[in-house]
């Protein structure tokens, strides 16, 4: 085949891939806010999530961050979009493992939940990032049933981001956007040590 001939083909091709595309943007006219779930066994669930805070806030738009599971360490991310103007809640008791403690893992929980849906009334926020909220839910930690509701009746314009492993089929189902990180390797795994900048 000519250099000729491969050239013309690859322009069809492309030509297609641009008619198919163009077609679905045009078909997509509604205008809501979206509910993503960030889920699966693998790194970068939250990391994620942080990224599109970002992005919303790097828009002048305004975003919340509830970050369920997470301890007292340093946050990266945290410590950039606070400066940003981000609100922050997080539950400060870091991961169940460590505390066996139900009662105060519970309180916590509920607490940071308070946390949670005054900002899913909130109109002025853009959107709002519940990050590994999957796990209260869980341990049952949280009523799947209160926040379903609540995540069903925020502000229609509002965006969410639930991250966190094992997504409860409840959340799932009114999920818009689902995406799942699933881990083919991992250094930890290996016996490489987290490090400051990279893992948190």
């Amino acid at each position: 085949m000519s250099e000729e001939s491969k050239n013309q083909r690859h322009k069809e091709r492309q030509q297609a891939i641009k008619k198919n595309i163009d077609a679905k943007v045009a078909a997509a006219t509604k205008e809501q806010g979206i509910l993503m779930v960030l889920t699966g066994n693998g790194k970068g669930k939250s990391t994620g999530g942080f990224g599109t805070v970002l992005r919303c806030v790097g828009h002048d738009q305004k975003a919340g961050v509830v970050q369920f599971i997470k301890g007292k360490w340093p946050c990266g991310e945290r410590n950039v979009l606070e400066k940003l103007g981000v609100r922050f809640h997080v539950m400060g008791t870091g991961f169940t493992w460590n505390t066996q403690d139900r009662e105060l893992d519970t309180k916590a929980a509920q607490d940071a939940w308070s946390q949670a849906k005054e900002m899913l009334q909130d109109p002025s926020l853009d959107l709002v990032l519940l990050d590994e909220i999957t796990y209260m839910v869980t341990y049952k930690y949280l009523d799947v049933e209160e926040v379903v509701d609540a995540l069903k009746n925020r502000p229609p314009m509002q965006h969410v981001i639930v991250s966190g492993r094992a997504c409860h089929r409840a959340i799932t189902d009114i999920a818009d956007t689902i995406s799942e990180v699933q881990p083919i390797k991992h250094a930890f795994e290996a016996g490489v040590k987290a490090r400051i900048g990279f893992d948190y």
